[in-house]
This record gives C-alpha cells, structure tokens and sequence, in this order.
C-alpha cells in the first residue's frame, strides 16, 4: 500500500436543520493493488475538543514539518488504517463512541506517523509494507 494523502477538516453547516458542525472528516488516500482509494473516517467533533482526555496529545497542531501544521482531523483516518487490516476493506468508517476513538490511539507511535508525513511533503508518497 503506498499513501498519497492525508488531510483532515470540520465540516460546517449545510442547512439550518443539520448537525454537520459537530464532525470532523480524516481522509487517506492510497494506492492498493494498482488502484487508488479514499478512506473517510468522520467522528464527533467533541473528541478533538477534548484531545487530551480521547487522545495522548495536548492540543493541536499535534506537530510541524515544513510550513505545514498537523492537526488531529489530518492524522485520525491514517491511524485507523495502520491500526486495522480491516479498515483496508472499508471507505467509511463513523466513530461516535468515545472508548472506540480512545482505543484508535492506543500504543501509537507518533514519530511513525512523523515520518509519514515526512514521506508525503518530501516525495508525494509513503510505502507500507
């Protein structure tokens, strides 16, 4: 699997009946067997205002390379996929408890997903074997 792309956003309101800005999207794109994929993790929004109690990190950005700064949204799908074969197979996945988002980051290692992103600015791209 070779990544492409990682990116993160919040999504805002689209009517004024919606709850879209409640959530954030994390995206991967990848390339798996020649093709190329996007996978969409979207979760509550309360779990990045709270980064300190759902996740090992105090606030965002989580870190720097270059110019660019990592928030939490840009990282979340990337973990998912790294953490579960399974998520391979899925192009969504929706995270509303808050244990489920805690276990994402459990024995993470940061200075991998670093060197990913790393990988990314530099070539374009970050092979996983």
């Amino acid at each position: 699997m070779i990544i492409k792309k990682i990116s993160g956003y919040e999504l805002e309101k689209e009517l004024p009946n919606t709850s879209e800005d409640f959530f954030n999207r994390s995206l991967v794109t990848y390339e798996r067997d020649g093709e190329e994929e996007t996978f969409h993790l979207l979760y509550v929004r309360f779990f990045e205002e709270n980064m300190k109690e759902t996740t090992p990190f105090e606030k965002n950005p989580l870190f720097t390379i270059g110019e660019r700064e990592y928030l939490l949204a840009d990282i979340v799908a990337l973990v998912a996929l790294l953490k579960d074969e399974e998520t391979k197979n899925r192009k969504r996945i929706y995270i509303n408890e808050e244990n489920e988002f805690k276990k994402l980051f459990n024995n993470i290692n940061i200075d991998y997903i670093k060197e990913i992103a790393t990988s990314l600015q530099q070539s374009g791209s970050y092979k996983i074997n």
